[in-house]
């Protein structure tokens, strides 16, 4: 069993169990004995998800809801087992997931052109669908109530176009899935916790992705979850830092529309050695103590996603 963590205000996390520990990271709002449920991380998490009930003693039926803040499969992988499991629930994603959810082929073959077929089944194994009527479309500021707690859900692109922010009333705190990039533990240093930008494949905005962080700070937040890795605190130093990140981002990609470039030629590998060093720096910057070969571990994927992410951008902005 993945160990429950406790936060204040009846927030829970437990580790997804997906790929390596404290990579994902699947949230509990607990009020009244109801439940909501934010991500699912894969099939396999589901069975830490029955843990966490259990050890809280909150049967399987009063699950209220399944909040997706995104349909990347890390974070909705699980979503068909969990609303099998939960008889009671409702699933909670943007209106361009919806479609998705209740018919998962598409999002499957997407995910397959990213880390192929064989990958996607290893990981995922078969992401069920969830009968429409079940599912609530989460138009921006649609309010759910969970026994009277309002869960607000913000419309926040620029890692995806189907992503949502999910702005906790009781605490003033939000659960952002990608939007408010990554902080892995592996990385905190003294107490504080460093933070990067997630820019995904195929859907990356950094215009949106500013706005969607400015978005989130004018709620005041005290602390957002992240789903890579759970709670992260003073917030406005790390929004002011992912501003810049973000920047530099760009700033990595358009160098490759400049005229020295070499066209398209080993411009993959250049951009993934442009991020892998402002990782580098980054942590240098923090005051990481982690050797440089277990900081590019932690973030292998994720750098080479963020690459892919800078390639297609730049090349639908060219």
């Amino acid at each position: 069993m993945s160990e429950l963590i406790r936060y204040d205000g009846g927030i829970y996390a437990i580790d997804a169990g997906y790929v390596r520990p404290k990579l994902a990271a699947i949230h509990l709002l607990v009020e009244n004995g109801r439940v909501a449920f934010v991500d699912t991380g894969c099939n396999g998490s589901l069975q830490n998800a029955l843990a966490a009930l259990a050890e809280l003693g909150i049967p399987v039926a009063d699950v209220d809801y399944v909040i997706l803040t995104h349909i990347h499969l890390d974070h909705a992988g699980g979503a068909g087992v969990m609303m099998r499991a939960f008889p009671n629930a409702r699933l909670v994603v943007h209106p361009r997931g919806a479609r998705h959810m209740a018919d998962p082929s598409k999002l499957i073959e997407g995910a397959a052109a990213v880390y192929g077929a064989e990958e996607v089944r290893r990981l995922y194994g078969e992401v069920l669908p969830i009968d429409a009527k079940r599912i609530i479309e989460a138009t921006h500021e649609l309010s759910v109530d969970l026994a009277g707690r309002k869960l607000l859900c913000l419309d926040t692109p620029g890692h995806a176009r189907h992503h949502i922010g999910i702005v906790d009333t009781k605490t003033g705190n939000i659960f952002t899935g990608d939007i408010f990039g990554l902080s892995y533990r592996e990385l905190d240093t003294d107490g504080r916790q460093f933070i990067f930008p997630t820019t995904t494949p195929i859907q990356f905005d950094p215009d949106a992705m500013h706005a969607s962080i400015d978005l989130l700070m004018s709620y005041r937040p005290q602390a957002m979850y992240l789903t890579h890795f759970s709670q992260l605190r003073n917030v406005a130093e790390k929004a002011l830092a992912l501003h810049r990140l973000v920047d530099d981002h760009v700033a990595i990609a358009r160098r490759e529309t400049a005229p020295t470039s070499d066209a398209k030629v080993d411009r993959h590998a250049r951009i993934r050695a442009a991020l892998d060093q402002l990782l580098l720096d980054e942590a240098e910057r923090f005051g990481c103590k982690l050797p440089t070969s277990e900081i590019l571990e932690v973030f292998d994927a994720d750098l080479e996603l963020n690459a892919q992410g800078l390639e297609f951008w730049v090349d639908a902005t060219d």
